[in-house]
């Protein structure tokens, strides 16, 4: 039987090779946003270092798409730009209208301290960050507390999380929620043999923040929230 030859329209019809992830799209906008915003500030990487503790590398992976930046450090890099977090994270990406949100159309990223976070719903124009946070043993957020603008509210899922916050250390187990005020100092950590599922929710304002008094000098990086 001879082989049906391709027309040009069923050329046409033919999908377009698959390209970057939209989790690799995100990056790299984010990436270029804090870039354009730092130089028109006249601020080096040393400096916006300085502003956030977070280390010039890692800003420098950022910047150039390489890593996935967690809720918190997002947050204190755009205090430390005097910016919002819709400047960072265009609206058009990040305020997704879908009613269902499959699990295949949500990736896990894995960050600083094989935190394995999947995000579920990103809207900066609404202030609003939804993730599943996973956490190996003996992994969590940072290695020191940290503080930035918002409010968090975290429900444990499965395993046991330890909650640093403010110099007080609390044990949530499954069915636990967390809250607090974000400018309190925390981290995340576990401390156990399993792995910890929580699921977290960031909220923060939509208008301009000051970078005043936006971090602190003992603050780390924030990976989990």
């Amino acid at each position: 039987m001879p082989r049906k030859k391709t027309t040009t329209a069923e050329k046409d019809a033919t999908p377009p090779p698959e390209g970057p992830t939209p989790i690799a799209d995100v990056m790299a906008i984010v990436g270029a946003k804090i870039r354009e915003l730092r130089t028109a500030r006249n601020m080096k990487l040393q400096d916006l270092a300085q502003e956030t503790d977070v280390s010039t590398s890692m800003l420098s992976l950022l910047e150039r798409g390489l890593t996935a930046p967690s809720i918190g450090t997002l947050i204190s890099i755009a205090s430390a730009l005097n910016a919002t977090m819709a400047e960072l994270v265009p609206v058009g990406h990040g305020a997704s209208e879908k009613v269902v949100l499959r699990k295949a159309d949500s990736a896990a990223v894995e960050a600083k301290h094989h935190v394995r976070t999947r995000l579920l719903k990103e809207d900066p124009a609404r202030g609003v960050y939804v993730t599943i946070n996973e956490y190996e043993p003996d992994t969590g957020s940072s290695g020191r507390q940290m503080l930035h603008a918002g409010i968090e509210f975290g429900y444990i899922l499965e395993g046991e999380l330890t909650v640093d916050l403010d110099g007080t250390s609390y044990l949530a187990s499954p069915g636990d929620f967390i809250s607090f005020q974000s400018r309190r100092p925390h981290r995340f950590w576990n401390h156990g043999k399993r792995i910890t599922r929580a699921i977290w929710f960031n909220m923060y304002a939509t208008g301009r923040p000051s970078t005043r008094n936006a971090t602190d000098p003992l603050t780390g990086e924030d990976q989990g929230s």
